[in-house]
Order: structure tokens, then C-alpha cells, then sequence
């Protein structure tokens, strides 16, 4: 049975990359730089003023979904860190991730017959619309909120129950996108159609580690948080 690599403060942070290189958008949402050298996450963190119990927690629960207890998530991690993870990591799809893959995706189906082009088009499109509703809710609901939980001030028609409930999958209809263009496809594919497609399986689950982080660690979190208000 293979051992699992548990990443600490003493870790380089040079090795995080290099074994695991989807590290790179956790990173990157961290608002960390490369150019990181032969320091260790400890001393990175330092300087980019990243608290490193909550850097090492998200990058161990997404190499290897390992969490703990959620009753003390909130008091342990630094959930104003959080908040700003997430946002980055919504500006990197609604900003960068998706539009390219629009690019790329009808470029790649120029090809097809004018109908296939049309509703794959409007299937993206919708997708993506149904994306930027999710990810707009929370920059402007469920943020603001914690951010003023925080503050010691508890909004009484509002919880994180409500957005909980109503927190769906965005990854799934990434999913079915890939179906259709695996099965269905009807032209020759070439480069230009499996790259996009090697990118939507990416960001598929990136949209999934994206959503296991808001579900396992945040939210959980912020239950308990709502708790001391009671």
C-alpha cells in the first residue's frame, strides 16, 4: 500500500509544485508567486502573508480529500484567507477558464454542420451563464455575509443553510458537455477538438475541487461559526 505524502511548513515549496503541478492554480489563488527558489511553505507563506495552517489544510484535503472535525474549522483556519481563495478562484473561471475554452471549442467545431455548431454553442454558452449565476450569488450574498459573521454581526434573515441548500454541482453539466462531443460528434476530430476536450476534462475537475472545498471546508466552517450566535 502506498504511503501518503502528508505536506508540511518544512515542506519546499519548490517539491508541492513539482509532484503535484495542478498546485499551481492553488497557488495561484493564494495570491502566491513563483520564483519561490529552495524556501520552504513556512517561509513562502511568510512572506506573502498566508496563513500557512490554512494553506497546508486546503492542499492536503485536495491531493487527498483528508479534512478533520469541522467544529473547530473556524477557529483554526483563517476564514477571511478563504473567502479569498474563493474569490480568485471565481475570477479565474468566469475570466480566464471559460472564455478560453469558448475560444478554443468553436474554433474547433467550425467544421460541423450548422445546427451541431449552433447547439453546442448555445450549450456552452447557457453553461457558462449558469456558472457566472453561482459564483455571482456568493461574491454577493454568501461572502458579504460571513465576512460580516466575522465582524461579530449575524444577519437574521440569512444563513449558510440557504446557500447550502442551494448549492449545486456547476461541474455536471461540464460533464455532459464532454459526453456529447465524445459520442456524438459528427465531423473528423483532430488537435484541435482533443485539446479541448484534455480542457474540459481539467476543468472539470478543477470546477469539482473548486465546489469540494466550499462544501468540506468552508461551509462547515461557517456552520459552526453561526453557532456561537445562537
Amino acid at each position: 500500500m502506498q504511503k501518503i505524502k502528508t505536506y508540511t511548513a518544512s515542506t519546499k515549496m519548490c517539491d508541492l509544485i513539482s509532484e503535484n503541478y495542478n498546485m499551481l492554480l492553488l497557488i495561484f489563488r493564494f495570491e502566491i508567486p513563483l520564483g519561490v527558489g529552495e524556501k520552504t511553505i513556512r517561509e513562502i507563506c511568510e512572506e506573502n502573508d498566508v496563513d500557512e495552517k490554512t494553506f497546508l489544510f486546503i492542499v492536503n484535503f485536495l491531493l487527498y480529500r483528508e479534512g478533520k472535525d469541522a467544529s473547530d474549522l473556524h477557529k483554526s483556519l483563517s476564514m477571511p484567507l478563504i473567502i479569498r481563495y474563493l474569490q480568485n478562484s471565481h475570477n479565474y473561471f468566469l475570466d480566464y477558464r471559460l472564455p478560453t475554452i469558448r475560444l478554443n471549442l468553436f474554433s474547433a467545431i467550425e467544421g460541423c454542420p450548422p445546427d451541431v455548431t449552433y447547439a453546442i454553442r448555445k450549450f456552452y454558452d447557457e453553461y457558462v451563464e449558469e456558472v457566472n449565476k453561482h459564483m455571482q450569488y456568493e461574491n454577493k450574498y454568501v461572502f458579504p455575509y460571513v465576512e460580516k459573521l466575522l465582524e461579530g454581526n449575524k444577519d437574521s434573515k440569512y444563513s449558510i443553510e440557504i446557500f447550502r441548500k442551494r448549492h449545486d454541482q456547476v461541474e455536471l453539466k461540464m460533464m455532459e458537455l464532454k459526453n456529447i462531443l465524445i459520442k456524438y460528434y459528427p465531423a473528423q476530430s483532430g488537435y484541435k477538438l482533443n485539446t479541448v476536450l484534455h480542457d474540459i476534462f481539467s476543468c472539470e475537475e478543477e470546477l469539482k475541487d473548486h465546489n469540494d472545498v466550499e462544501d468540506h471546508i468552508f461551509t462547515p466552517a461557517i456552520i459552526e461559526l453561526e453557532k456561537e450566535f445562537m
